[in-house]
C-alpha cells in the first residue's frame, strides 16, 4: 500500500528496505514519492546517514541482508518407482 505522504526517517528506510524487490520505481511509490525517484533517493540517504548507515544508493539496501537459505536435510525415496 502506497503512503499519502513522504516517509521520512526509519519509516522510509523500512518502506524502502521491504519493497527493495519489487525495485526502485515501486519503491518510491510506496514510500510517498511517485514517480520522483532522484528525491526519493536523496532523502533515503539522508535518512540513512541520520542513523550512521553509509549509503550511496537504493541498490546498497540489499547488501548484508541474508540469502535465503536451503534447509539442511537428506531426501528418501525409493530406487525406482516399483521399489521401497
Amino acid at each position: 500500500m502506497a503512503s499519502t505522504e513522504q516517509l521520512r526517517g526509519t519509516d522510509l528506510i523500512d518502506c524502502a528496505r521491504a519493497n527493495f524487490s519489487k525495485g526502485l520505481e515501486v519503491a518510491a511509490s510506496r514510500c510517498g514519492y511517485g514517480e520522483d525517484l532522484e528525491t526519493f533517493e536523496q532523502a533515503l540517504k539522508q535518512a540513512c546517514d541520520y542513523i550512521g548507515v553509509e549509503l550511496h544508493s537504493f541498490e546498497d539496501l540489499n547488501k548484508g541482508q541474508p540469502r535465503a537459505q536451503q534447509e539442511a536435510g537428506i531426501e528418501i525415496a525409493p530406487d525406482t518407482p516399483t521399489q521401497l
